[in-house]
């Protein structure tokens, strides 16, 4: 989803190339294609199509779509291109096992808890469409009973395939209980926070998308029923403040299908509940990927949130997390509409401080949804300064336009103040 210059990239112009999942409908058949666009408006119209945007260039886009919306995007007069998908993109990457699949991913949250029994529990939030655990770890200091502290919310991987999405909470997890009474500043925001992480809501379709090989370029949920067997809802357009909207497609067999209604899935369902009953919680961060991108309210409009001092705080927040970690930090409009996702509700209907982590990598073409698991440690590493500078921040976070400096609580030491972008 990164605006970048015109690079590089080798599109033939093919019939219809594809790739076809195993197991699936030939309306699963699942394109990577180039779209000629320039402006915001054109990438809404095209992803309210269906198309799954996962690159912006100067004139154009790279996204991931099915047959139905190739006809549509036809129909509509845009100008595409279809490409042949790299044999690197269809298997998996050397070494991958490093990647946590449910079961692993299962018993060392367990096995964590257990071992920081003091300061971590471990429990369901809900059950998704075929009945698996949303497990979600909460950690706060000795003797915090639940909801004294200020809150903060990190969900993971709302989309199958953006696997990196589910490792960098689950090492945070590990990282503030392991850090604990070892680095002081670790301890001190543990015992001054509540630290809710749920790295994995869509367990159904990441088990989907890694079962046998190759990977299945799976990104919704595994809602079925649908017309000639069409599964999935696209859990990040589900949410309830301004579903329906532009930025979601309505067609069933899109990529960012929205579901029948607002929190029509189990899954966003549950990340509901917990939120609405857990009025504590002050900050949220949804880490998906790729394309190295910060991402703040709102989505639904171009309009920049109208509370200024809000506004003020997701701006300022934004660019210090991205002098951290190399990301560029923009409104989430600015690249184009969405409706029905996570931060817009979270902010919207809680006023909850929000953002969205588009990891590494920059490029589909680096590995995209795939990269190798080398890269897992160097990604979680940069992604735990602004981690720390969120929890910092939960007790209230329109301190950072309001107060100088914080407490020395973060690894990267030229944030502050923030910078002209």
């Amino acid at each position: 989803m990164r605006k970048m210059g015109i690079l590089s990239l080798v599109f033939l112009v093919l019939p219809l190339t594809a790739f076809t999942p195993s197991g699936t409908s030939s309306l699963d058949t699942s394109h990577v294609v180039k779209i000629d666009a320039s402006t915001r408006e054109e990438r809404t119209e095209i992803t309210s199509l269906g198309v799954a945007i996962e690159e912006i260039h100067d004139t154009y886009i790279v996204g991931i779509c099915h047959s139905n919306q190739l006809k549509d995007l036809k129909a509509k007069g845009f100008v595409f291109e279809t490409t042949s998908t790299p044999a690197f993109l269809l298997d998996f990457p050397p070494g991958d096992g490093a990647f946590h699949n449910l079961q692993e991913l299962e018993s060392e949250m367990k096995a964590l808890v257990q071992a920081h029994s003091n300061l971590a529990t471990i429990s369901s939030i809900g059950k998704s469409v075929e009945g698996r655990d949303l497990w979600m770890v909460r950690i706060s200091g000795t003797q915090t009973k639940e909801g004294e502290k200020a809150g903060i919310l990190f969900l993971g991987t709302h989309h199958a395939r953006e696997h990196l999405s589910t490792e960098v909470p689950f090492f945070l997890m590990k990282h503030l209980l392991e850090k604990y009474g070892k680095d002081e500043k670790i301890t001190r925001l543990v015992n001054e926070r509540e630290i809710w992480i749920i790295p994995l809501v869509n367990p159904d379709g990441t088990d989907y998308d890694i079962t046998d090989k190759p990977y299945k370029w799976w990104r919704k949920n595994r809602q079925g029923g649908g017309a000639q067997s069409i599964y999935g809802v696209d859990l990040n357009r589900n949410y309830g403040y301004k579903w329906g909207g532009q930025g979601a497609g309505s067609d069933p067999s899109s990529e960012t299908y929205r579901g029948t209604s607002a929190f029509s899935e189990p899954e966003t369902q549950a990340v509901k509940a917990f939120i609405d009953t857990h009025p504590n919680i002050t900050t949220l961060l949804s880490y998906h990927t790729f394309s190295e991108l910060i991402l703040y309210p709102w989505g639904y409009t171009y309009d920049s949130i109208e509370d200024q001092q809000a506004f003020k705080v997701h701006e300022t927040m934004a660019q210090a997390m991205g002098r951290m970690t190399g990301y560029k930090p923009q409104q989430s409009s600015d690249l184009y509409i969405t409706s029905g996702d996570t931060t817009d509700w979270s902010f919207g209907e809680h006023k909850i401080i929000s953002f969205t982590f588009e990891l590494y990598p920059a490029s589909i073409w680096d590995g995209g949804f795939y990269p190798p698991a080398s890269v897992i440690e160097g990604v979680t590493k940069n992604n735990i300064p602004p981690a720390l500078y969120l929890i910092e921040y939960a007790d209230n976070p329109y301190r950072v336009i309001t107060t100088g400096q914080p407490r020395d609580f973060l690894t990267v030491s030229d944030i502050w103040p923030p910078k002209p972008q």
